[in-house]
């Protein structure tokens, strides 16, 4: 059932707020504070809706995903509940742009921290013993809802998702006008360094992966300027009044860090790319396909073959070349000599909050 059928009136519930303390306590008082805040009241109820559909495409996932079932029918399932939820397909030209997803569905295995969705063919099935990370984005008039979870069969992995999901709403409750980013790290590294996980009877500590990071989100951008450590740092940078964060934290059991590996499965246009003449007609056309689709938002190839596009790979490298587009890897951590990434028992717990 379509969200705006369930709130006629097009006023969609509030998430957990959070009070304004210390300095910023005015905030909250101040009757001319209030009022500026109530001009913003379309741009957030924007993200109520977007948050209502992704909090509804959780439950499906919850419900629905379970071992035997493939990555790229978990993918659909997904996307399919949310473009059904906000009411945009995404098949005629221009329609994902209005609303829909906000980045393909990442569904990162085991040592996959992030990053990753089934390209077409993908053959790899959920098993019982996986970890299985979900990030959903959800878009509304380009302001993008990006929120994860961490799905686990064996409950042996419970501390981990404990640790992460912990160390993750102790960076939200941080979270605030004028916070230092570094600051916030410091009290993430913390929580999540105070958990262990025992796995086959070696009880490894939970270490935050210091390369990934949280960040902040623009319209129909994913990425912006600023970066939420999940460990201490000297990074004094403040969050500013209309920043949008997503507070995302990666715990582990490996050694705390990533490196890009393997199959690349998300693009996204560039904003500032550069005008080049593109020869191929084809690369051409393709490209006027992504912009009016997706703008900068990012995508993966089963977009474009639900789109009806194929033989696309020439120019999406072509893309590449001309800097046209931007491509993410999996990403993966880096095995170390005790711990090698083909041992099953080594596992990264991501999760995200935004």
């Amino acid at each position: 059932m379509l969200i705006s059928q369930l709130f006629p009136d097009h006023k969609y519930p509030k998430g957990e707020e959070v009070e304004y303390v210390n300095d910023n306590a005015y905030r909250t008082t101040s009757e001319e504070k209030r009022h500026l805040d109530n001009l913003k009241s379309e741009f957030l109820n924007d993200y109520r809706h977007g948050a209502e559909a992704h909090r509804q495409a959780r439950q499906w996932a919850h419900k629905h995903v379970r071992p035997g079932m493939s990555l790229t029918d978990v993918a659909n399932g997904i996307e399919d509940s949310v473009r059904a939820l906000v009411g945009h397909q995404g098949l005629e030209e221009g329609d994902a742009l209005v609303a829909g997803m906000g980045f393909p569905t990442g569904l990162s295995l085991n040592h996959c921290a992030a990053h990753y969705t089934p390209n077409a063919g993908n053959k790899m099935v959920l098993q019982e013993d996986d970890v299985l990370k979900v990030d959903i984005g959800v878009h509304v008039n380009g302001n993008i809802v990006d929120s994860a979870f961490t799905m686990a069969f064996n409950p042996r992995y419970d501390p981990l998702l404990d640790a992460v999901r912990a160390a993750t709403n102790a960076g939200i409750r941080e979270a605030g006008i004028d916070a230092r980013l570094g600051e916030i790290g410091g009290v993430i590294q913390e929580v999540m360094e105070s958990y262990e996980v025992e796995i086959n009877g070696t009880t490894y500590p939970v270490k935050p992966i210091r390369n990934l990071n949280g960040h902040t989100i623009l319209p129909y951008n994913i990425h912006g300027t600023k970066s939420v450590p999940i460990v201490k740092s000297n990074n004094s940078t403040k969050m500013e009044e209309g920043d949008v964060f997503a507070i995302e934290t990666f715990g582990s059991t490996g050694n705390g860090y990533v490196h890009e590996e393997g199959e690349v499965s998300h693009y996204a246009k560039r904003a500032d790319a550069p005008k080049v003449d593109l020869r191929l007609s084809s690369a051409k056309s393709l490209l006027n396909v992504i912009t009016k689709n997706f703008g900068t938002l990012p995508w993966c190839r089963r977009y474009l073959d639900r789109l009806g596009q194929d033989k696309y790979l020439l120019g999406v490298r072509r893309f590449f070349r001309c800097r046209f587009v931007r491509r993410r890897g999996r990403k993966l951590t880096v095995p170390t000599a005790k711990q090698p990434r083909r041992k099953r028992d080594r596992r990264v717990v991501p999760a995200a909050g935004g």
